[in-house]
């Protein structure tokens, strides 16, 4: 059997990646290995590789890497230990194709251990954009590093041909947490407020806020921009806030969290709400509000508004449900009041229709052997393919 390695940092991270590796944990043909890395393995974040074992899956392995530091140098140092880890694990499981998804730092340190190791790299989600973060830096090499690449959208497919890549590699299958939205049923109100011990106010609203490491302003300037516009609309807001990733600066966000919650009974914080909840969830409030990726990859499926704060998607594809501003609280009040104004019923999402995992599955499926994969060739913008 062939063995496909899934590596997953982040509970966003897997969350897109479930569909796609319950596909590959079925199929006859092929062997799931699961990598758990980063944020799964830390306790301020969850322990959400426990989540991974609930629903189904056999962690592999666990790679160890998050420092108790979110500085700069806490985060470098964070990559070698999980290249180093990487390494370990690579060598015990001797994977025959590794599956890598986004745009983290957890996720060049494995790819960087494997292009080493001669092992071929399948990555999704390459080719968008990300200004307002290092993240877009870290994408376009992970696209360097791989031999398939699954993209969200055509603009995405567009950009990794220009990045050299062979047209006949890269398959534009869409993204595969709609796979998942369709595929969960979901909680109703009542059945959400119970599970997540908190009653629903008149309006409510999901906030998730990321660090911003490429912007001037500070993300802690930033989120207290975000945090006062909320409490502008008084105690009839509900609001429900998930933890930031571990990015630099992280911990202060989260602290600034646990205050901001302590003494408002409409706003509550979870460090991972999983796939169940975080659906319901969005199914339930009247917006989505944060620089999270969800916000224009999942949300627009719910016909939900998204108010998307600075620049760190800026450079994204954009269903029309997306209200962008800048990160003041002024600015940030006026798109919310807009978003609860806006009609979202005719919106469609540009990031396909939820058959994404199966179509990945095929391609895998049919390459004859992965090794041939690793000899690759650059393609000029000449080429009669771009």
């Amino acid at each position: 059997m062939r063995r496909v390695c899934v590596v997953t940092g982040t509970r966003a991270e897997y969350g897109l990646l479930y569909p796609l590796m319950k596909a590959i944990q079925a199929d006859a043909d092929l062997h799931l290995q699961v990598i758990a890395t980063g944020m799964h393995l830390a306790p301020e974040y969850g322990f959400t590789y426990r989540t991974i074992e609930d629903e189904g899956f056999a962690v592999d392995a666990k790679v160890e890497m998050l420092l108790s530091s979110d500085s700069a140098v806490g985060i470098a140092k964070s990559v070698g230990l999980a290249t180093i880890g990487f390494a370990d694990a690579f060598e015990r499981l001797k994977p025959d194709l590794l599956v890598l998804l986004g745009d983290r730092y957890e996720i060049l340190a494995a790819a960087q251990t494997a292009l080493v190791a001669q092992i071929p790299i399948a990555h999704l989600a390459g080719g968008d954009s990300t200004e307002g973060a290092y993240d877009e830096a870290i994408r376009h090499s992970l696209t360097k590093m791989s031999h398939l690449h699954f993209v969200t959208n055509e603009v995405a497919a567009r950009r990794v041909r220009q990045l050299g890549e062979d047209p006949q590699a890269i398959f534009n299958v869409g993204s595969p947490g709609i796979d998942q939205i369709r595929a969960l049923k979901l909680l109703d109100v009542k059945e959400l407020e119970q599970d997540l011990g908190f009653s629903m106010r008149r309006r409510n609203v999901l906030v998730t806020f990321h660090p911003v490491t490429l912007e001037q302003q500070a993300s802690t300037d930033q989120f207290a921009e975000l945090l006062a516009a909320l409490d502008s609309f008084g105690p009839d807001l509900g609001i429900i806030l998930t933890r930031p990733n571990a990015d630099n600066g992280s911990r202060a966000l989260i602290r600034m969290i646990e205050t901001f919650v302590s003494t408002r009974p409409n706003a509550k914080a979870f460090a991972s709400l999983g796939q169940l909840r975080y659906f319901s969830t969005i199914k339930v409030v009247d917006a989505v509000i944060g620089n999270s990726s969800s916000g224009l990859y999942e949300v627009p499926s719910f016909k939900k508004p998204t108010v998307n704060i600075g620049d760190r998607q800026k450079g994204r594809l954009q269903a029309n449900s997306v209200i962008n501003c800048a990160p003041t609280q002024d600015a940030i009040r006026d798109a919310l009041q807009k978003a609860f104004e806006l009609d979202c019923s005719a919106v469609v999402n540009p990031y396909g229709d939820g058959t994404a995992s199966e179509r990945i599955l095929q391609v895998i499926k049919q390459i004859a052997d992965p090794a041939l994969l690793l000899k690759k060739h650059f393609h000029d913008m000449e080429s009669p393919y771009v």
